[in-house]
């Protein structure tokens, strides 16, 4: 009998220690699945680094899958003199062609569509590959100094341009996101080269005689030299339009606090 007893004793013990190993497991599991598989699903994103550009960027993400996410960004920089002139100056290499063009001002909207896969053990956190697509538009503002010589007299004259550069390119995004609390993100976009086209034009009105006219269209062959872009200019006793198309290629970095519902 006390044989019996003690083996049944050690039976449910046993029995007891399994269950409870069994149901400290599935809280475990229970609570991890929670964690990485939240119903939580969407982020919505501020890019600070763009700020340093004179940009406001955002972005919303939304999990669809465990390891997939779409998400939509939106840009918007206010018209302003270009960022980081001194560099573009060096890029133009025409002392000229710069003086004609230093009070350049442009303003642009961009949305872009990615889809992000994500490397790791579940989406919104390690390393992602996101395919994009970016359209962004361009509003530009050119009060374009030019010469003009009359007989023997140099004469210093401007016109204002305005007008619009649409741009339609894709690329590849690769960057990081890291959880920093129980609801705010850290996501880098380390490299996200894109390649695609431009299309759009400037003008400006005003009335040029003959010789005024040569100098302006002299003048804006000039802008040849601006990388990237190919123009094509025509210059009439009414003012001068300037065309743009022809290939388009850009870059998109960026640091973004993001918070998670």
């Amino acid at each position: 009998m006390k044989k019996t007893f003690t083996k049944t004793m050690l039976i449910c013990g046993v029995t007891a220690l399994t269950f409870s190993a069994t149901n400290s497991f599935a809280q475990q599991a229970n609570s991890s699945y929670g964690d990485e598989y939240s119903d939580a699903k969407n982020l919505v994103k501020w890019n600070v680094a763009a700020l340093a550009l004179k940009t406001y960027s955002f972005q919303y993400e939304r999990a669809v899958s465990n390891k997939i996410s779409v998400a939509m960004g939106f840009r918007m920089m206010p018209k302003s003199h270009v960022p980081f002139s001194s560099t573009i100056k060096s890029l133009i290499d025409d002392d000229q062609t710069w003086e004609s063009i230093k009070d350049f001002k442009t303003g642009n909207f961009a949305i872009t569509p990615e889809v992000r896969f994500y490397l790791g053990q579940s989406v919104f956190r390690g390393f992602y590959i996101a395919p994009f697509v970016r359209y962004a538009k361009y509003d530009v503002s050119l009060p374009y100094n030019f010469e003009a010589t009359d007989g023997t007299t140099t004469i210093k004259d401007k016109i204002d341009m305005k007008g619009s550069l649409n741009t339609i390119t894709g690329g590849v995004l690769f960057g990081a996101q890291w959880k920093l609390s129980k609801a705010v993100y850290l996501d880098w976009w380390i490299l996200g080269p894109n390649y695609g086209s431009n299309s759009g034009s400037i003008s400006g009105k005003k009335k040029l005689n003959s010789d005024e006219q040569q100098a302006l269209r002299d003048a804006l062959t000039d802008l040849d030299n601006i990388p990237l872009v190919k123009t094509t200019s025509t210059v009439d006793a009414e003012g001068a339009k300037i065309d743009f198309k022809g290939p388009w290629a850009g870059m998109r970095s960026g640091l973004s606090i993001g918070y998670r519902f």
